[in-house]
Parts: structure tokens; C-alpha cells; sequence
């Protein structure tokens, strides 16, 4: 069995970098990763290879899907179906799991 208790806030860790991605788990198209984002900050626009979801661990970000917007808090979920092309901006220094399963 794989056990491994994780602090969120060790994880991942910015500094100077804009943008950090650590995966956590991964097996073919599906994966566990957490990411961080520097306020201002833009993941361009992309599709996923598998359905998502997007857990807010801190800050606020905005997803962009097309024409509709969502402002994500800490603790708020959004779930989405894959290739559904979409963009993340950080309203606020941010860390996210991204859940593809």
C-alpha cells in the first residue's frame, strides 16, 4: 500500500517562480497535481485529455471557458468535461489540485 501524508503548503512553494505544477499521482490519462500561481498570472488556453476538477487550496482564481467566467475561492470546486478549451487566471497568489480522471 502507498501511504504519504502531504502539507499543502510545503508542496508547493513559488518563490520567484510564476507558475509550479508538482504531480502528485499519475497513471495514463488521469493524474493528481497541484499547482501554484503568482497573482496576474495566466495559464494560457488549453484543453484536458481527461475530465477534471479544479479544488481551490488558496487564494482566487478566475477559470475562463468560452464566454462564461468563474471565480474560485479557497475551498470551491468546479468540475469540467474533457476538452473543454479553458484558461486560469490568478487573482491572488493561488494553489490548486487539479484532479483528471
Amino acid at each position: 500500500m502507498y501511504y504519504n501524508v502531504l502539507k499543502i503548503s510545503d508542496v508547493v512553494k513559488l518563490g520567484d517562480d510564476k507558475f509550479k505544477k508538482v504531480v502528485l499521482l499519475e497513471n495514463n490519462n488521469c493524474s493528481l497535481s497541484i499547482i501554484g500561481l503568482k497573482k496576474d498570472e495566466i495559464i494560457d488556453t488549453h484543453t484536458s485529455l481527461s475530465n477534471a476538477a479544479v479544488v481551490v487550496l488558496d487564494g482566487e482564481i478566475e477559470l475562463h471557458f468560452d464566454a462564461e467566467k468563474f471565480l474560485l475561492d479557497e475551498g470551491d470546486v468546479l468540475m469540467f468535461k474533457k476538452d473543454d478549451q479553458h484558461k486560469v487566471f490568478a487573482i491572488k497568489d493561488s494553489k490548486f489540485l487539479i484532479i483528471k480522471i
